[in-house]
């Protein structure tokens, strides 16, 4: 049974869309360990506690320096007993030493299609905002393996959703969430827990496909 630790600092909706499919079936061989969040009032948080899971709050606020607020991150995700990290909209950088104490064990959904609208400052609406200023008529979401640089890591699934005349950040955000991302990281994290994803050379080779 595959331990996930969910790290999300808002509303939690790609939380639920794995909360569901575990209750349906589409992910098999997993469970929600923990969901931590930088923001104590984050929904997601409330989403765990209706559902039993241990919940807590993990903000570099609260912290004086960056390396105490890592330190305790890590504590608190390698207490879950998480085989898997995934990063579900959580805001916070995640330090080197994160990354290397899960290997290849943490995944991140953006929503966008990289290596397009991705890297440092790419986040939430702002990556749909540039998305519509740049005229595209694709865009999407990708689940990607986490590594010490930013939306730099191998590639796991993606998705295409079309940009339609007359959408706005939100509209185009909303449906990005709707066609892709609430279907793609339960899909990744389903891949996983039943051992049918390896990282080769940079990229990922999925069995059974």
């Amino acid at each position: 049974m595959l331990k996930a630790a969910v790290l999300v600092s808002g509303g939690g909706t790609n939380l639920q869309a794995i909360l569901d499919g575990i209750r349906s079936g589409a992910v098999t061989n997993t469970e929600v360990a923990a969901v931590i969040s930088n923001n104590a009032g984050a929904y997601a948080l409330t989403r765990a506690r209706q559902r039993g899971i241990p919940s807590l709050c993990i903000s570099p606020k609260d912290y004086e320096t960056r390396a105490e607020f890592h330190g305790a991150l890590l504590k608190a995700l390698k207490d879950s007993g998480a085989d898997l990290v995934v990063l579900a909209g959580y805001l916070v950088a995640v330090p080197p030493e994160i990354v290397e104490a899960f290997p290849d064990r943490i995944i991140n959904i953006h929503p966008s299609l990289i290596p397009s609208f991705c890297g440092v400052g790419f986040y939430g609406l702002k990556v749909h905002e540039r998305v519509l200023e740049r005229g595209v008529k694709v865009t999407g979401a990708t689940v990607h393996f986490v590594d010490t640089g930013t939306d730099t890591g191998p590639i796991l699934l993606q998705k295409a959703v079309e940009v339609k005349q007359g959408d706005t950040p939100e509209i185009l955000q909303r449906r990005v969430m709707e066609e892709a991302e609430w279907i793609l990281l339960p899909r990744a994290i389903d891949l996983i827990a039943n051992g049918r994803v390896k990282v080769e050379n940079g990229r990922t080779v999925i069995s059974g496909d």
